[in-house]
């Protein structure tokens, strides 16, 4: 049986990741990335050079790039894949399935200049650990066509494929909702840590006590652990949020719609950026608290 070819642009913590559950799923996969190292490390593991002219050959392609401006560059316009970008290599039968997190006014005018047959727009959350298992929720939104199109990329790749209906600009919609409460859930969690360690509380105490309280969430679970035990390894930096709530903030203003929890954490997100703490796990914006309050957090000099 002829293996299903597709392409994946953008072969870092996430592309990387789903580009590899894709091989394990049966694809022949071809994977594009900037960094050219990267690019050559996934080819030796997927058998599949990263050829422009095979594009013609592909059922789909993944976008897995930073932003919105880089979509539109991969495309159209980067010479990379020849004159006119990616859909000048493209067949007219191959779906364009955008995981980027991008704002959804942007979503809506791609989608018009590939065709909506063509486009689907495919945000995803859950982080680099499940896009490696292929256990990510897919937050989509296309026409029947372009989902069916898609449809054996996607199952590959998710827990959960959530169709939103059929305008685009839904999907990047919904992942704007979802990043606005991490982004906030994050600092509230760095926030609560570091006040009850002002309050003589040990912060692994503080962890484990609120997982059987009202004020739990997600993120302090998850991120607590890590601020516990002084390891800003990036998962998912800091720089992820000083984008995404930025995006947010964007969106919310075009809109005329306003979001002062957004725009504090966002705030925050920035002060860890601008302390160096960019590259960092996101967790790290306890590090302004700290600061601020004076507080030796684990990990750090007395």
């Amino acid at each position: 049986m002829t293996q299903e070819k597709v392409a994946v642009v953008g072969l870092g913590a996430m592309g990387g990741g789903m580009a590899r559950v894709l091989v394990r799923a049966g694809f022949a996969v071809m994977g594009f990335d900037v960094v050219g190292e990267r690019e050559l490390a996934f080819a030796k593991e997927s058998g599949v050079a990263a050829d422009p002219e095979a594009l013609a050959d592909v059922s789909a392609v993944l976008l897995m790039v930073v932003n919105a401006a880089q979509v539109e560059a991969t495309l159209f316009d980067d010479n990379r894949f020849g004159p006119g970008g990616l859909m000048g290599r493209l067949s007219p039968d191959a779906v364009v399935i955008n995981a980027a997190t991008v704002p959804p006014s942007f979503a809506r005018q791609v989608a018009g200049r590939v065709g909506g047959d063509r486009y689907l727009d495919c945000p995803v959350s859950g982080g680099t650990a499940r896009a490696a298992e292929g256990d990510l929720a897919i937050l989509a939104a296309g026409t029947e066509t372009a989902f069916a199109r898609a449809d054996a990329v996607l199952t590959a790749l998710a827990r959960t494929v959530y169709r939103l209906g059929t305008e685009p600009g839904k999907g990047s919609a919904m992942k704007a909702v979802n990043q606005l409460l991490a982004g906030v859930h994050i600092v509230a969690a760095a926030e609560a840590i570091t006040f009850g360690m002002s309050q003589g509380l040990d912060p692994g105490e503080i962890i484990a006590i609120i997982d059987e309280c009202a004020g739990n969430s997600w993120m302090l679970q998850n991120r607590g652990p890590h601020i516990r035990d002084g390891d800003y390894t990036p998962l998912s930096a800091v720089e992820i949020f000083v984008k995404d709530l930025g995006l947010v903030d964007d969106i919310a203003r075009e809109a005329r719609f306003s979001a002062p929890l957004t725009a504090a954490a966002l705030t925050q997100f920035l002060a860890a950026s601008g302390s160096g703490l960019g590259r960092e796990d996101d967790a790290a914006v306890a590090k302004v608290y700290a600061r601020n309050g004076g507080i030796t957090l684990p990990g750090d000099a007395a």
